[in-house]
This record gives structure tokens, sequence and C-alpha cells, in this order.
């Protein structure tokens, strides 16, 4: 019987991994994929989930399905997809929410339950009023916010904007009553119904109010002014040195077999290449910022330490 050399072994060992990969690629997933969206639909997490659900029917060979899971601040769909019976079949839209709410006390889901995907896209929060409001500019709006509690609207307690309006508040005295929405886009509902003062969501979320010209964007917490807000200052150029936003990424649970994480990664790769993805974020002032599985899960490591040090700083946990 002749002795296979090395190098055959080799081949024969590398030909089989290879053709079971391809195998498994062709053959996950074999059903619908659900992409769950902790938050209401309308708001910015929500309309770059479905741009991205039509832009990977050319790269998968089932459609995403956009599930709407809000509340919590994101927990209440995070758990949606952590207690999913058939992994790779549920993905997480994952945004820093997921960094803040443990560290807040309020959930014991955190980034390390997930295998990161992909991140998408990053967004610095906003301050925001409405365009009628007497405040025309950053420095109007905290002086008289020192004054009494403006109602500021955020998506709940914890949430990246619940903890911006915070930072704003230990950093110039100003004294603000938070507001729990379910989503940027209720928060920014109630702003133009005049029942608060004024909202810290991301200035993508209320584009289209500004465009209308029902809203107006005062400062942005960013180390630059953004996209399509040129006019618009950072706290920075005003002295104060606040930088707080949130990205939007994808997830599946922790122990999701590596050859589905593989599928959902390339995927992934070249779904946010498509024109459709980049004229949505265009049309939505949303920040592209595409970060590969490994790269994206250093972002969560970091984030998750800045948001710890912030949310002890202010003495925030449990409150």
């Amino acid at each position: 019987m002749q002795t296979l050399t090395r190098a055959a072994v080799l081949g024969i060992i590398c030909f089989t991994l290879t053709t079971s990969v391809s195998v498994y690629a062709q053959t996950f997933p074999t059903k619908p994929v659900e992409l769950v969206v902790p938050y209401p639909a309308g708001g910015g997490t929500d309309v770059l989930a479905r741009a991205f659900s039509v832009a990977a029917a050319k790269h998968l060979p089932q459609p995403l399905i956009v599930v709407n899971k809000p509340g919590a601040a994101g927990a209440i769909g995070w758990a949606e997809v952590l207690n999913g019976k058939d992994p790779g079949y549920k993905i997480a839209v994952l945004a820093t929410d997921l960094m803040a709410q443990p560290n807040m006390g309020y959930t014991k889901i955190t980034y390390q339950d997930f295998t990161p995907i992909a991140r998408l896209n990053y967004d610095p929060a906003a301050i925001t009023v409405r365009a009628d409001s007497p405040w025309k500019t950053v420095e109007e709006f905290l002086a008289e916010a020192k004054k009494g509690e403006f109602r500021i609207g955020n998506g709940g307690n914890g949430s990246t904007w619940h903890l911006a309006a915070a930072a704003v508040e230990e950093k110039t005295g100003a004294k603000f009553n938070h507001i729990p929405f379910a989503g940027a886009n209720p928060a920014a509902l109630s702003l133009l119904g005049g029942h608060i003062e004024a909202i810290t969501v991301s200035a993508a979320e209320v584009s289209n109010y500004v465009s209308a010209d029902k809203l107006r964007v005062l400062a942005v917490m960013s180390d630059s002014r953004i996209k399509g807000f040129e006019d618009v200052p950072t706290l920075k150029e005003r002295g104060l040195d606040i930088q707080v936003g949130t990205w939007r990424g994808l997830g599946v649970p922790k122990g999701t077999p590596k050859e589905t994480v593989d599928v959902l990664r390339a995927a992934t790769a070249k779904t946010m290449q498509e024109p459709s993805i980049r004229e949505t974020l265009d049309k939505q002032n949303m920040g592209y910022a595409y970060a590969d599985g490994d790269e994206f899960g250093a972002v969560m490591a970091r984030d998750n330490a800045f948001f710890a040090n912030l949310i002890q700083k202010l003495d925030l946990k449990g409150k």
C-alpha cells in the first residue's frame, strides 16, 4: 500500500476544510433571518437597519427581515436575540447603549454576550431645540438651563443620550429633568409638541425635522463639525470638551458557530459597499464608520471602559 507524503496529507486536509466551509456557506441561511432592531421604527437605527436589509439581498440567499423590539434602552431587543433557539437566525443591531446599560446596573446583558459581526456607523450626540425656541445659540440655552430644570428628552435612563445630557450637566452646572423615551423619534415628536425643552439624540436622527425648519441643532458633541451640519458648532469649540456619541453594529450570540459568523461577516462587508447604503447614510446625515469583527470588538471594549468611568464619576449607577 502506497504511503502518502506529508504534503499530500496536508493537501487533502485543506481540500476537506475548504469544501466543508464552501458547502456550509451554500446552506446557511436556509430560511429568512431576523434583524432585530431594539428601538422603535423611524429612528436612525431603524432607518439604517432597513437600508441594510434591502442591500443585503444581493449577498445572502435568504432575506433579512427587520423586527422592532423597543424598550429598556435596547435591552429587550438584545434579550430577544440572546434567547433565540437557532444561532445565526436572529441578528442584533447593537448600539452604544449596550455599553451604558450594564454599567448603570439596569441589565446583566453586556457586549461580551455577543460575537461582533461589524460596526456600521457612528454619530455624535447633539443638543436640539424647537426652531421657534428663544435660544439661538448653545450659550443662551445653557445659561437659561442653569436657572431651572429644563426637560431633556433622551432614549431612556442609562442610554447614551441620557449620559450625553448628564455629561453636559456635570461640565456646565445646568440642571436637567431627564425625560425617558423608547427611542430618538418619540423624543423628537415630544419636542415638536412642546412637551420638553430639548433633546440630546444624534443630529442624524433629527435631520429631517431640521430640514423642515421645525427643529434647530445648537451644538454637537464631537471632536469636529459633522457632515450635513457644517454650520453647527461643537461643544469643544465652545470650551466644553464633551464627546459622546453612538455607533450601530451587528452581533450574534456568543457561541454562534464560526461558520455562521464567517458567512455573516462576509455578507456584511459586501453589503456595506453597496451604493444604496452610502446614499441612505448621506441622506440621513449619518456617519459611515465600517469596522470588521475584530476591530468592532476592540471598539466595544474601549467604549465599555469609557462609560463605566463616566457613570462612576457622575455617580449615576442605579439612578
